[in-house]
């Protein structure tokens, strides 16, 4: 005989949420998810208007490669700028940067005055600022939450992060269909304001701060040699960096697998990176209800995402393709939330800016690589560019294993 299922009581709601019961942190996510749905809908319209600019997979790939090449190069010692510094500012200055970036292109695209070069210089400021914002966001979560609560903010955050990448494609397919592309750019602009807005508005005396790293030499290098003796911090980091580099690039993979393998229109990747969006939002929930962290984890969400990567690779119909990147959305944020879970509660306080660093290089640093390759793939074989994402997922998933075995 079975047990009846225990019910969703409000005490279970208030463990599952725990974080947002920080005044800053709610307000926080609150301002970063309307802006992601922003940058989301700005990541979309890049990719279309590259294709429409050249109807080339390599010029999407070469730009994408472009956006992110900066945070390969400067993220490692934006870690360390982090650590000596006030995490909150340094964000208001790079959401200030952000949306003047955004603004400026958007104002371009819609003068019709925008060329692939202004695209190109655009994506390396976009990358630039990126560098920074990306080591100071992950850092300042514990920062807002005291270590409790690490687990369930970081896990809330992503699930948030991932509505952005649900909702920002939606929106992005609206205003393209309807009054123009150059609305994303301008929309994502605006949007920062909500992250301004949070920033400015937080109660500085309810932080927990983490005292400055003082500057002096070698400290990059220390960072760096810490984590190589931290299995729990180096085994998802070097997973990452594979995942990162030859899966993790839908900006490239996904519009010429819309469109020539697809045949579809426009809309079509749209549908297809809404679907993986969509799949993330309900594998944050499940992190929320399930929390766990550790190699082990991260290793079953490699294989999962491997899967769901080859079947989508097979098919030719769309009405397929959307529930399996449901699938592959799923398993790519249960890896992410895992990992990054992970390194902030195994982290010194003292490198956490750096560590962080590091898994935002392997994580999006390693895109200019990845994205040159699999556009060069992509060029010949669409399919053939997804399959080399799965094959990567499986290579993931092996250094986990060895690295679980060897902390062991």
């Amino acid at each position: 005989m079975t047990s009846a299922p225990r019910p969703f009581t409000a005490e279970a709601r208030q463990r599952l949420f725990a974080a947002f019961a920080v005044p800053n942190f709610k307000r926080f996510v609150s301002g970063q998810g309307i802006s992601l749905v922003g940058s989301w809908t700005e990541t979309v319209a890049q990719a279309v208007l590259v294709l429409q600019l050249t109807n080339s997979a390599k010029a999407v790939g070469f730009v994408t490669a472009a956006r992110y090449l900066p945070v390969m190069l400067l993220t490692p010692y934006a870690g360390l700028i982090v650590d000596r510094s006030d995490k909150r500012r340094v964000l208001i200055l790079t959401a200030t940067c952000l949306a003047m970036v955004s603004l400026l292109q958007g104002a371009m695209v819609l003068t019709q005055t925008i060329t692939l070069p202004a695209m190109f210089l655009f994506a390396l400021a976009f990358g630039v600022l990126s560098a920074l914002d990306n080591p100071a966001r992950q850092a300042f979560i514990p920062e807002m939450v005291g270590t409790g609560l690490i687990r369930n903010a970081v896990t809330l955050n992503s699930t948030f992060v991932n509505v952005g990448r649900a909702v920002g494609p939606i929106v992005a397919a609206g205003l393209i269909a309807t009054i123009g592309i150059s609305w994303c750019f301008l929309v994502n602009a605006g949007s920062f304001l909500c992250v301004l807005y949070a920033l400015a508005t937080m109660r500085v005396a309810d932080l927990h701060p983490v005292a400055p790293t003082q500057s002096a030499r070698g400290q990059l290098l220390q960072g760096l040699r810490y984590a190589l003796t931290v299995p729990e911090i180096i085994g998802p980091i070097a997973m990452m960096a594979l995942i990162g580099t030859f899966t993790y690039e839908f900006e490239v993979s996904l519009p010429l697998f819309a469109h020539v393998t697809l045949h579809g229109e426009a809309t079509t990747y749209s549908w297809l990176i809404g679907a993986f969006g969509a799949g993330s939002v309900l594998g944050g929930i499940y992190c929320v209800v399930r929390p766990e962290t550790g190699l082990p984890r991260m290793v079953r969400a490699a294989l999962i995402y491997a899967a769901g990567m080859s079947a989508t690779a097979m098919t030719s119909s769309t009405a397929v393709a959307v529930p399996l990147l449901i699938l592959v959305g799923f398993a790519s944020i249960m890896f992410i939330t895992t990992g990054n879970s992970t390194l902030q509660l195994v982290a010194e306080p003292r490198f956490r800016g750096r560590v962080m660093a590091l898994w935002s290089t392997a994580f999006i640093g390693s895109t200019p690589i990845g994205a040159t390759i699999i556009g060069y793939i992509d060029s010949v074989n669409p399919r053939l560019a997804l399959m080399t994402g799965a094959a990567a997922c499986l290579a993931a998933a092996l250094v986990g294993t060895w690295t679980n075995r060897w902390h062991r």
